[in-house]
């Protein structure tokens, strides 16, 4: 489903590829719902709360952004057996305040209070009546973030090379280590870690922020999360906004799927576009650009190359890179000259800024990391934000996803059946099928997931909500929109975007006007309207790592 991070024509499926994946997948029992499903202790104290803003520290902080904090419990189901704090930032409203909109940008494991420094500017019109606020889930960023650890640890965050498929028993020994790893650094966070946890931390934001309801914008991942909170809280919803729908439904084995062949389509859109330029790097045939890419990544991937970060980068990281820098056409020339400088000259550097919203992009250890980031995370409180793990993007993903899908394969299913199941992963992608494979496999050795989010979250009373879907996503494909909408019933109204890109609100004049005047004003189009491909982009672009 990773922070904003994702082009194009409508998602190709492989046919019969889903039915393999779900037989491998599909083995799992479903989880227990979470705690949510229980009968609560008293929260009276979280719930007491008031958010108390300051200016933000750090250089990199942009100006008027104010920061706070809000404490959770760790485990709601026991709320006297720990607390942990999430960073909070808002830009002030402008005018008459009716109380506060609340945004996360996707993910799962993408860090709201840098997006937000970043790219707060295509936020500006909703200051007229609302402090825009956002929030580093638990798990990220400055919120006791999870981490696997830096490559020093002597065990891979992610299998590497294809040569592991073909010994399944060397593979499942390299995912228990991996998920040891990643329990061992991030503390007590991990085991509760998730959307269901997250959403509940929601409304406990929107009470120490002093709203009766939770008025919300949700991109891709953030579009899970805003459902899951409207199954949750449905009285206390307010004007809700998602854009990027994500599934509810489909196993974390389809959605791998699913993002390999969006993307895929998305790189041959590129390389289409590029070979018409003479400073392509892959030339100016397109039948062989494409081939090109491939021999490019094995390359890499059989002899990464180090970066000026101290670390190496590998074949899966620029597939990585590749990924992020094709949520956008806006984003094309700069990756073609990023790839240029890649081929001729050996410099990653320009690639690595893509990479720094993808996965498993090789850790590097950060100067000033120690005991007072340990100290700080295995007690709750926030980590200076010098002090995040490289690493915590994508294992904050994994984690969040693990933790969401109830589904696991046995060992005898990946013994049997991996090989298959590799097949039709680079089926549906030359380029990106071996990366989502790893993704899906990532959550071997992890705690089964709740099955709340794929049962539960339907049917919801609570008022209207807007629901956004661009036809030509290609991290979440337009016929989620449509499934979810019918997941969440009357309450869902839905806006059919067919431009481009993922997201619409950063890409399409018309989107970003409607979800405004239905945030600021209440209006809301008639289920089913649309929004041409006009074209007209805003320059800060969402981003989701789904």
């Amino acid at each position: 489903m990773l922070v904003k991070l994702s082009t194009r024509p409508a998602v190709r499926r492989c046919a019969g590829s889903g039915v393999l994946a779900l037989a491998l997948l599909g083995a799992g029992l479903p989880a227990a719902a979470a705690s949510a499903a229980q009968p609560q202790p008293d929260l009276t104290r979280f719930y007491r709360q008031k958010a108390v803003w300051a200016a933000c520290k750090g250089a990199d902080r942009a100006e008027d952004l104010q920061c706070a904090k809000v404490t959770v419990p760790l485990d709601y189901a026991r709320p006297g057996e720990g607390t942990l704090d999430l960073a909070l930032a808002r830009y002030r409203a402008t005018g008459p305040s009716r109380g506060s909109v609340l945004l996360n940008f996707g993910g799962p494991g993408g860090a709201g209070i840098n997006e937000l420094a970043s790219g707060g500017k295509q936020y500006m019109d909703l200051t007229n009546a609302y402090d825009v606020v956002t929030f580093d889930p638990r798990g990220v960023g400055r919120s006791s973030p999870v981490s696997c650890g830096d490559s020093r640890d002597g065990v891979a965050t992610a299998p590497e090379g294809s040569a592991d498929i073909g010994r399944p028993q060397v593979l499942l020994q390299q995912l228990r280590q991996s998920a040891t790893l990643c329990a061992g650094h991030s503390g007590p966070v991990l085991a509760h870690i998730g959307t269901v946890n997250a959403a509940r931390d929601m409304d406990v934001i929107r009470q120490a922020l002093g709203d009766k309801k939770l008025n919300y914008l949700g991109f891709s991942y953030g579009t899970r999360l805003g459902a899951v909170y409207a199954s949750l809280f449905p009285h206390t919803v307010g004007r809700m906004a998602l854009d990027g729908v994500d599934t509810l439904t489909e196993p974390l084995s389809e959605q791998g799927l699913a993002g390999a062949e969006g993307q895929q389509t998305a790189l041959d859109d590129f390389l289409d576009w590029c070979s018409t330029d003479i400073a392509c790097p892959f030339g100016q045939d397109t039948r062989t650009a494409g081939q090109r890419v491939v021999r490019l990544i094995r390359s890499l991937d059989a002899n990464p190359v180090p970066t000026d970060f101290g670390g190496s980068f590998s074949g899966q990281d620029l597939v990585g890179a590749i990924g992020q820098a094709l949520y956008s056409k806006d984003l094309w020339p700069s990756l073609e000259r990023a790839l240029a400088y890649l081929i001729e000259d050996g410099d990653t550097r320009r690639v690595l800024g893509f990479s720094s919203g993808g996965a498993f992009v090789a850790p590097v250890r950060q100067e000033g990391r120690g005991k007072g980031h340990d100290r700080k995370q295995r007690e709750g409180g926030l980590v200076d934000a010098q002090d995040v793990p490289a690493d915590n993007l994508p294992a904050a993903l994994m984690a969040i996803n693990c933790a969401d899908d109830p589904d696991r394969p046995t060992a005898a299913r990946i013994t049997k059946d991996l090989k298959d199941l590799q097949a039709a992963y680079d089926r549906a992608s030359p380029v990106f099928g071996r990366f989502r494979l790893t993704q899906l496999l990532m959550c071997y050795g992890r705690p089964k997931g709740t099955d709340f989010v794929r049962d539960r979250v339907k049917d919801v009373p609570s008022d209207k909500m807007l629901l956004v879907g661009t036809r030509g996503d290609p991290a979440t494909p337009y016929r989620w929109t449509e499934e979810t909408a019918r997941r969440l019933g009357p309450s869902a109204v839905v806006l059919d975007n067919k431009g481009d890109g993922h997201t619409g609100y950063s890409s399409s004049t018309c989107v970003h006007r409607t979800i405004d005047d239905f945030l600021l004003y209440g209006s809301l189009p008639s289920s089913g309207s649309s929004c041409p491909a006009d074209g007209k982009a805003w320059s800060s672009l969402a981003k989701n790592t789904k």
